[in-house]
């Protein structure tokens, strides 16, 4: 049974939420004033869009039937797509996007 929550603890979350962000938001700022990160830092904002890429690969193929019809193709198709457009635009969104649209037409086709 979910009653609801009454405007004044309502109030409260939304204020305790908007703190918290803003909080974790701001202590990278305070932390690095002096504008020099720390090696580490460099190291993780370097190579961890690539980490995250290739687990998210990994991730997105783990479930894919490559013995049965269609043999895993929306995904490889979608894969090589995003990959493409991500290389011909550089522009993230729009490769995301547009494999994701062209995943959700394929998966109902094929």
């Amino acid at each position: 049974m979910n009653l609801p929550l009454p405007l004044d603890k309502a109030i409260i979350a939304v204020l305790c939420s908007a703190l918290v962000i803003f909080f974790t938001r701001s202590i990278s700022f305070i932390v690095f004033k002096n504008g020099n990160p720390p090696p580490v830092i460099r190291f993780i904002e370097k190579y961890m869009p690539a980490v995250i890429m290739a687990i998210l690969l990994v991730y997105c193929f783990k479930d894919v039937e490559f013995s049965h019809s269609p043999f895993g193709a929306p995904y490889i198709i979608c894969t090589v797509f995003c990959a493409a457009v991500h290389l011909l635009f550089n522009n993230s969104m729009l490769s995301i996007v547009g494999s994701t649209v062209l995943f959700m037409v394929l998966s109902r086709i094929m």
